[in-house]
């Protein structure tokens, strides 16, 4: 019997409005990277073009354990309850295992079926189907009790299937675009707490892509009150170790970092236009592009103020160590030359003098040896130390 064009037309539009519907809902759900809200758009999707009430999305990770439970239609307290039900794990577990998508008209006997109590299963009948991306599962689509207590149909389940699909590369998507988010901000929190300076330039604009906090420390000697990175670097001059100069002021960053020009472990002195400056040393290498264009040059700078000051304590220090050394033994090369150029020859009790002199400075030189070794101990952490009882007035005196 052949139908009314009335009613081929009315099918025709509802199909039409359908297809509408469903593609502005895929539009929708992959246009967002964030994954709460690409499950909960997807969800609600699948719901309201399929006339359903209640609609689940269970996602599993890469180690295939639970991980998002994303519901629509479900009260505050339905969906706790369903998270609470003691059966839920088991039960996901082996509709996860069902691998085609499935249709059930009575869903509380399929489950008593299965040893598992329906007293939550508020719902006769079930559409569920697996969530693949590359042959890979991430997660399981649900939706239940059609409106009037009618069984899901094939077109429902063809609407379902392809959101699953569509959902699985959006969730995909998604977790690619929350891992690199993760990456990104573990490694910002890295270069930010680096104990070395790490300055980022654009090659194409000569501005700076990062600064990191040791970098924005190292240079602010250099800087004036309201001076941008950009600023101070076009004020300044450069001299490297073999003595050459560059004016940034004459020569721009851009034409610079340009050359790609890889640097090793070179001592830079920083100035600025008022005789204060900085010297550092510097790594830097040019990141390329596929053609080989240098797009952003990064550079590393290690503060040689804490060596130069270290290399001047260390300096002190051995003035201090070879002044204090070369007093007894002064005395003793005086007391040796004094006896064995003697003539005639001292007597015993002259003699037993110079011994006596040069004991107590060889002794005087064994403590601050002593005392040196220890100094070494202390900085290295292998001081060893044995406490005893001792008099009180005897450390006193």
């Amino acid at each position: 019997m052949n139908e009314h064009p009335d009613d081929l037309r009315r099918q025709f539009e509802a199909l039409q409005e359908r297809v509408s519907r469903l593609s502005a809902a895929i539009l929708r759900f992959s246009a967002s990277l964030d994954l709460d809200t690409v499950l909960q758009e997807v969800v609600d999707s699948a719901r309201a073009l399929t006339g359903a009430r209640y609609g689940v999305i269970a996602t599993v990770d890469e180690t295939g354990q639970p991980e998002d439970f994303v519901t629509s239609g479900f009260t505050p307290e339905e969906r706790q309850e369903l998270a609470d039900w003691p059966d839920g794990p088991r039960l996901f577990e082996h509709l996860r295992n069902l691998d085609p998508p499935v249709r059930m008209a009575d869903l509380p006997a399929y489950v008593r079926t299965l040893g598992f109590s329906a007293d939550l299963m508020r719902s006769k009948t079930l559409q569920s189907t697996p969530m693949r991306h590359r042959d890979v599962l991430v997660g399981n689509f649900f939706l239940a009790e059609k409106e009037a207590g009618d069984e899901f149909t094939s077109a429902d389940e063809e609407v379902l299937v392809l959101l699953a699909s569509q959902a699985a590369t959006a969730i995909a998507n998604a977790r690619t675009h929350r891992d690199e988010q993760r990456a990104r901000s573990d490694l910002e929190t890295l270069i930010e707490t680096s104990p070395v300076g790490v300055v980022v330039l654009d090659a194409r604009t000569g501005r700076f892509a990062w600064v990191n906090r040791e970098a924005r420390r190292i240079t602010e000697p250099l800087r004036s009150p309201d001076t941008t990175p950009e600023g101070l670097l076009k004020g300044l001059t450069a001299r490297r170790a073999d003595g050459r100069e560059i004016v940034f002021a004459e020569f721009p960053i851009v034409q610079e970092i340009g050359v790609g020009e890889t640097v090793r472990a070179e001592e830079f002195t920083f100035s600025a236009p008022d005789g204060r400056s900085v010297t550092v040393l510097v790594n830097a290498t040019p990141i390329r592009s596929a053609d080989g264009e240098v797009e952003s040059y990064v550079a590393t700078l290690q503060d040689l103020a804490p060596l130069e000051e270290a290399e001047r304590q260390r300096t002190e220090f051995l003035s201090l160590v070879s002044h204090e050394l070369r007093a007894p033994l002064i005395s003793i090369k005086g007391s040796t030359a004094t006896v064995l150029g003697a003539s005639p020859v001292p007597d015993p009790a002259e003699m037993l003098q110079f011994f006596r002199v040069i004991d107590e400075q060889a002794n005087h030189m064994r403590g601050l040896i002593a005392d040196l070794l220890d100094q070494g101990r202390i900085e290295t952490g292998t001081l060893s130390v044995s406490p005893e009882p001792v008099e009180v007035a005897g450390l006193v005196d």
